[in-house]
């Protein structure tokens, strides 16, 4: 079983003394940024332009530079902005500034496990990753606590990384609710698994599929939409508040008796070897040499299939019903 630290765990005054630079000031890095600087924490804010998230920064008060300034003036340096950006900011405006004893910090595990970001030896390497978007992260740090998160260690250079993972943690305030140390590794591979096979892929791909099998077969697209799209959030709710089998107890027997006997004909070992293909391109870094191209080369095919999807009957259908429930 993993290891999972809280409060008692965690010591802020590891962070006394020492200024926070938080790269991005987006959904998470907003977040990240009040958290610390709520919890007594010196932040900066490094923004490169003064656009929308350079006024918001502005708007909350924050202390902002740009990023060379900000990385110069720091010992932490928060990297949180987009994956595929990450590898070019660093490049040019993070890797050079970095003095001995400073500590990089990633909120997800993708470019230090592909090797895209090298850091030099003579700094601390570390991830910390709320496991809830930022608004979240925000909003149940000013109710009192915070969501769990992960924390990793992939260079050790004063021996200390690990207690400045924990403290920044609970800064955010994650050690209310539980931290489970990882790799980066591990992390990488599981949120790109989870991502694609089941959160957003394998999801959203059983709805659709669905969805047009009924359409198809002459059934309503309305009725379609409300049975395999609309009633989904009623059932995750039922799963993350009990777990698989609390939401078992919570629906009627038919649907108990449907569901466990017929689930496995849709999720059989034709889906199980499929998940080993994406698996294996995870791993071997297929899959991020494939995404990084693909960005490298304006993201054609995913603008393509963004407009396919924004064009599916599922969309337009959808937009009715949403209405119906405002």
């Amino acid at each position: 079983m993993a290891k999972i630290y809280y409060n008692k765990d965690a010591n802020l005054n590891v962070l006394k003394g020492k200024r926070v630079a938080v790269i991005g000031y987006g959904i998470q890095g907003r977040a990240q940024s009040l958290n610390l600087r709520d919890s007594g924490v010196d932040v900066v804010v490094a923004q490169k332009f003064k656009d929308d998230y350079y006024r918001r920064a502005k708007a909350d008060k924050m202390k902002i530079m740009d990023i060379p300034d900000a990385v110069k003036s720091s010992d932490i340096v928060l990297m949180l902005i987009p994956d595929e950006v990450q590898k070019d900011v660093y490049d040019s405006e993070v890797g050079q500034y970095l003095r001995e004893g400073m500590v990089l910090d990633f909120a997800h595990g993708f470019n230090i496990n592909f090797k895209r970001i090298v850091p030099p030896k003579f700094v601390d390497v570390i991830m910390v990753a709320p496991k809830g978007p930022g608004a979240l992260v925000r909003e149940t740090y000013e109710a009192g606590n915070g969501v769990p998160a992960l924390i990793a260690v992939h260079q050790d250079y004063s021996k200390k990384a690990k207690k400045t993972a924990l403290a920044i943690a609970k800064g955010l305030g994650a050690t209310t609710r539980g931290v489970i140390e990882t790799t980066f590794e591990e992390e990488t591979e599981t949120d790109l698994f989870g991502e694609q096979v089941t959160l957003c892929g394998g999801a959203s791909e059983l709805i659709r599929s669905s969805f047009d099998f009924l359409v198809k077969n002459g059934y309503q697209p309305e009725i379609a939409y409300f049975e395999v799209l609309h009633e989904l959030k009623l059932i995750i709710d039922l799963v993350q508040k009990g777990g698989i089998e609390g939401m078992w107890k919570n629906v009627s027997n038919t649907a108990e008796y449907g569901g466990r006997t017929r689930g496995a004909k849709i999720i059989d070992p034709a889906t199980e070897k499929a998940m080993k293909r994406i698996l294996a391109d995870i791993k071997s870094g297929a899959f991020a040499k494939e995404w990084v191209a693909e960005y490298e080369a304006g993201m054609p095919e995913l603008t393509r299939l963004r407009k396919k999807a924004a064009d599916s009957k599922i969309e337009s259908v959808g937009k009715s019903i949403r209405k119906m429930f405002k």
